[in-house]
């Protein structure tokens, strides 16, 4: 009896190699890759989505939106995502993907608390960043030279601040950076410096949030369009999105990811918002 057991346990010993391969074949992987902005909701909601779905295997990359939507339409990643419409990049081709857009998040100027300055108005922003003031004490800060940090080119959040703030005008040569965490790093440690970042990345006590025109950087202020900076988070797929990918994109946009996760981690909801912002940046009020 005692032989016959130990035969058992020997064939199931033998045998479980085999079913964890084949587990791990089943696993279904997307990869997401683009926004930095859009990273902390989707790796969150990836983690909680794969506790329900063990099966489900998502895999999160930033590199910007540049990048999120080439890789897409190259068809070398599941799903690219993009603070801005693939229909306004060069090279992309928006009639070859799906949009959908599942948050909103707002972008803020940050400077290094050191330069005494909590307010700017719009004009000031668009003459920091293109060079036309250089100094903090221009705009009732110290005497302290001004270091724009700006976001590499493939970057929404840029695309989206430029658009707005600059609306045309070229931006001033300095450092750049691919990413919200490392801007954010510099400006806190960097005397003298400004840069932007998404709100979900702005909760630091060591770097100062700039008001625009007296209008405060926070949440409620964006459904109206009161703070004007802020955009949309686009999840793309290359045409029709796979099953797994379809499921997914589903569960983020179901009512407890919209109203219980995107708002936890600094995020507007979709169905938030009073207003509509097209792809050429015109407001409308939705309703009208």
């Amino acid at each position: 009896m005692r032989k016959n057991n130990v035969g058992k346990l020997l064939a199931i010993l033998l045998f479980m190699p085999l079913f964890l391969v084949g587990c791990s074949q089943n696993r279904q992987k997307i990869t997401i890759v683009g926004s930095s902005a859009l990273q902390p909701l989707i790796e969150q909601a990836g983690n909680d989505y794969h506790l329900a779905h063990l099966d489900s295997n998502i895999v999160v990359q930033g590199g910007g939106s540049g990048t999120g939507l080439s890789q897409v339409q190259a068809g070398a990643v599941q799903v690219g995502t993009s603070d801005v419409f693939a229909e306004t990049q060069k090279g992309i081709d928006e009639k070859k993907l799906t949009d959908f857009q599942v948050a909103i998040v707002g972008i803020v100027p940050i400077a290094n608390k050191g330069v005494h300055v909590k307010n700017l108005s719009r004009q000031q922003l668009a003459d920091i960043f293109t060079g036309k003031i250089k100094n903090w004490r221009e705009v009732g800060g110290k005497d302290l030279p001004i270091i724009v940090i700006n976001r590499s080119r493939g970057s929404g959040t840029r695309t989206t601040f430029e658009d707005l703030i600059l609306k045309g005008k070229e931006a001033v040569n300095s450092q750049e950076q691919d990413s919200n965490g490392t801007v954010k790093k510099i400006v806190s440690t960097t005397p003298g410096t400004i840069s932007y970042i998404s709100f979900p990345y702005a909760n630091d006590e060591n770097i100062q949030k700039i008001s625009i025109n007296h209008v405060e950087p926070v949440n409620k202020n964006i459904p109206t369009n009161k703070w004007p900076l802020w955009s949309y988070e686009h999840m793309y797929t290359k045409g029709k999105p796979n099953e797994a990918t379809a499921k997914f994109i589903k569960y983020v946009l179901s009512k407890k990811v919209q109203k219980d996760l995107v708002p936890k981690i600094g995020y507007l909801s979709i169905h938030d918002m009073k207003v509509t912002r097209d792809s050429q940046n015109k407001v409308t009020k939705i309703g009208d």
